[in-house]
């Protein structure tokens, strides 16, 4: 793996090689992203990595899928709740700033991916998108890695869900519009609040929630299926406002939804608490009480089946008015021990449409080809 640093400060120790390059690029100069609020302390720095690999397979009995792929590692929206904070370490980095400022770019990611459709052992299962960081996230308005992902994705009719908190989805628009024709496309905005500061306070450099159901209503239009993830849910913080953010999204078109309690693994639990301590210093201990009632005591519960919910009246109050809500507006969530949680259907369902073009080739130049 070779891995080039885009700024003139830091370093990285072995094994990585690496090789200093100026001037990373501003995720904020591109008409596809708007600019959301005072600039960050901590300085970008952009690595860019040849991967040998771009889809990874996953076991877990609480995920819905069993292939992801996930064209960046860190994540500059910050959110302060990241459960994919700690991945950060196995690269040398911090699970806080590090996370959100020290970005690893997969700049083979396309290749990659067609090197993988192209198998004979490929049956054109449908591959999540986001399944740790944030394909969406603003190094994608410069890049462009997951568009040429989805062009991939367009040439082998292979299905893909998205979850992403990125309005920049929005872009790719025309690509996900024709994957949905084949019933191969679905995507989930991830709208964790209604209220704009409170989004702001613990998801700094994510676009407003408003501004992410301006996204859904144009992918709704343009005939994607789209839902919303209310996740996480952080009771005594967020939860009162499951009515409010499952309306707005049925507005904008979402017809389908689902939630998580909040996670707290490892690291995450001293940089959420910081953070919900510093924007809501007289509400933190109740949240973290609560929480931690909702967890048998702990702060995160990591077994299979538990993680992404809770337990307790509480938590059954929360399940309970967000299933209700949903049942109203028709929207439809997934159902697992009595409570909605992660949906069955942030994957396209039914039939494979995948199939190969016969000039594989014209993909990255050339004419193309038939259908194999």
């Amino acid at each position: 793996m070779k891995i080039a640093l885009r700024s003139m400060r830091g370093s990285l120790a072995e094994p990585f090689a690496m090789r200093p390059v100026t001037n990373p690029p501003n995720p904020w100069s591109s008409s596809h992203v708007e600019y959301l609020g005072a600039p960050p302390e901590v300085e970008l720095q952009v690595f860019e990595e040849d991967a040998r690999s771009i889809v990874s397979e996953n076991d877990s009995p609480d995920l819905p899928f069993r292939w992801s792929l996930n064209p960046y590692r860190g994540c500059f929206h910050g959110c302060a709740y990241c459960y994919a904070r700690p991945t950060h370490q196995y690269l040398g980095f911090g699970a806080g700033t590090d996370f959100e400022r020290r970005i690893v770019v997969k700049r083979n990611a396309a290749e990659l991916l067609k090197r993988q459709l192209d198998k004979p052992s490929w049956r054109g299962e449908p591959i999540a998108l986001s399944g740790v960081t944030d394909c969406y996230q603003p190094l994608e308005a410069s890049y462009a890695i997951t568009r040429a992902c989805l062009e991939v994705c367009v040439a082998y009719r292979q299905p893909v869900g998205i979850v992403t908190k990125g309005a920049l989805v929005e872009r790719d628009v025309d690509l996900l519009a024709e994957l949905a024709k084949h019933g191969a496309a679905t995507v989930y905005l991830s709208v964790p609040f209604a209220d704009e500061a409170d989004s702001r306070a613990i998801e700094p450099f994510v676009a407003t929630p408003q501004r992410r159901f301006a996204a859904m209503k144009r992918l709704a239009d343009a005939g994607v299926p789209v839902g919303v993830s209310v996740s996480p849910l952080i009771p005594g913080l967020n939860d009162h406002q499951v009515p409010a953010i499952l309306e707005a999204a049925h507005a904008a078109g979402a017809r389908q939804a689902f939630h998580v309690l909040l996670r707290l693994p490892a690291e995450v639990d001293e940089v959420f608490t910081e953070r919900l301590q510093q924007a809501f210093p007289l509400r933190a201990a109740k949240v973290l009480s609560i929480l931690r009632a909702m967890r048998g005591g702990r702060s995160n519960d990591s077994r299979f089946g538990s993680r992404m919910r809770g337990e307790g009246a509480r938590w059954q109050l929360i399940a309970d008015l967000f299933a209700r809500t949903a049942r109203r507006l028709g929207i439809a969530v997934g159902e697992r021990a009595g409570a909605a949680t992660v949906s069955e259907r942030i994957l396209p369902t039914g039939p494979s449409p995948f199939r190969r073009p016969h000039r594989q080739q014209s993909l990255f130049g050339g004419e193309a080809g038939g259908v194999a």
